[in-house]
């Protein structure tokens, strides 16, 4: 039977993946499933038993619903590129004063690099995963646009995606709902998907606590960095703290001190080692500088700017903001204060549902300081 064409499907062994898998088999396309082993977490020293996308169990599950519709299923064991793109990634922002964003670097890094190898060596077309968003093609363009179902998009974690990479990505669940998922796979007899615990953690911290793994993964940083200054807006040193890789911006818990009101992390320095704590209308900005960018639906942005949606986080709805291009960086300038901007993080431009592009957040700025100004910050 002729078909549409062979597609490497990464398959975590979670409902949507998995049901990713078999649609595309049942529109005719040539399916191999590939379950990637991109860390192990007993090794790591947490405290909570290995779940998620590397699990034995999620393996497992994976491989059932391949022999179960007589495709290939292969374990591919990435960990050391894991390792190289994304652990030591994620320790070395926090290193640097940043608040990473290990899902967008495993997606650019590992999910698209990897499986475009691999799927060159198994003689495949097309890589296809389980994310909710759409991709199409637009005056010579591939564009990410958001997916369907509006809790459940995806699209955030794709604006590093190349156009080389885009061109061969199907995600046959874009145009469907979370509930149309659960059913289709209740229809198909995967009753097992369908009541699955679902992990949200980032995969090698499943224990949630960040600061225990970079203690692990970095033993002498704890010394290193212990005993900084909490200082308050005006810089005057109201505290000491356990060391500037611990806090992220926005933080409000876990601070280890009472400061008499409701106390948010509102700056990280590095320099000095100092972590400066506000009230929460100090978290507010009107802009930042974006770098490292990937466009997807321009290759550029146009002379005088652009309007847009501006997301600095994941589940954050976005901010209308102008942008302006500044040879690789992006100067954004939000028409409402946005508050917790975290450099580190992503920043990713929307143009209605489309991903115009994105990159990584450099630093954010108020309205009247010096760093308004572009060439003050370069």
């Amino acid at each position: 039977m002729e078909t549409k064409g062979r597609v490497l499907v990464a398959m975590s062994g979670g409902i949507d993946s998995s049901v990713a898998a078999v649609l595309l088999h049942e529109q005719g396309y040539e399916v191999i499933g590939m379950t990637m082993k991109t860390w192990d977490y007993a090794s790591s020293g947490g405290t909570k038993k290995e779940t998620g996308c590397c699990s034995l169990d999620s393996i497992n599950d994976a491989r059932h619903i391949a022999v179960s519709l007589g495709f290939p299923h292969y374990i591919l064991d990435i960990r050391e590129e894991f390792g190289d793109s994304v652990i030591d990634y994620f320790t070395h922002e926090y290193v640097e004063g940043r608040t990473p964003n290990p899902c967008v670097m495993c997606n650019t890094h590992i999910k698209w690099d990897a499986l475009l190898r691999r799927a060159d060596q198994l003689g495949c077309e097309f890589i296809a995963t389980g994310h909710y968003a759409q991709i199409r093609q637009e005056n010579g363009r591939y564009v990410i646009s958001k997916g369907v179902d509006a809790l459940k998009d995806q699209s955030y974690v794709l604006w590093g995606v190349s156009q080389e990479s885009l061109a061969r990505t199907i995600l046959p669940l874009g145009h469907l709902t979370k509930q149309h998922i659960r059913e289709m796979a209740t229809e198909r007899g995967f009753v097992d998907l369908v009541n699955k615990s679902e992990s949200y953690e980032i995969c090698f911290v499943p224990d949630n606590d960040y600061r225990g793994f970079l203690k692990r993964r970095l033993p002498e940083l704890e010394e290193a960095v212990h005993g900084g200054n909490f200082v308050d807006q005006a810089g005057k040193i109201i505290g000491k703290h356990e060391g500037y890789p611990f806090y992220t911006i926005g933080q409000r818990k876990g601070l280890g001190k009472a400061f008499g009101f409701p106390a948010f992390v509102t700056e990280i320095r590095k320099e000095t080692n100092e972590v400066v704590i506000g009230k929460l209308e100090d978290l507010n900005r009107t802009g930042m500088y974006v770098g490292q960018l990937n466009m997807q639906k321009y290759a550029e942005i146009p002379a005088g700017g652009l309007e847009t949606i501006t997301k600095v986080r994941y589940k954050d709805p976005g901010t209308e903001a102008k942008i302006e291009q500044f040879k690789d960086k992006i100067k954004v300038e939000f028409h409402d204060e946005v508050a917790g901007i975290a450099p580190g993080q992503a920043a990713v431009f929307y143009e209605g549902d489309d991903v115009v592009g994105g990159g990584w957040i450099l630093k954010s700025f108020q309205k009247g300081s010096v760093f308004e100004n572009i060439q003050s910050f370069e």
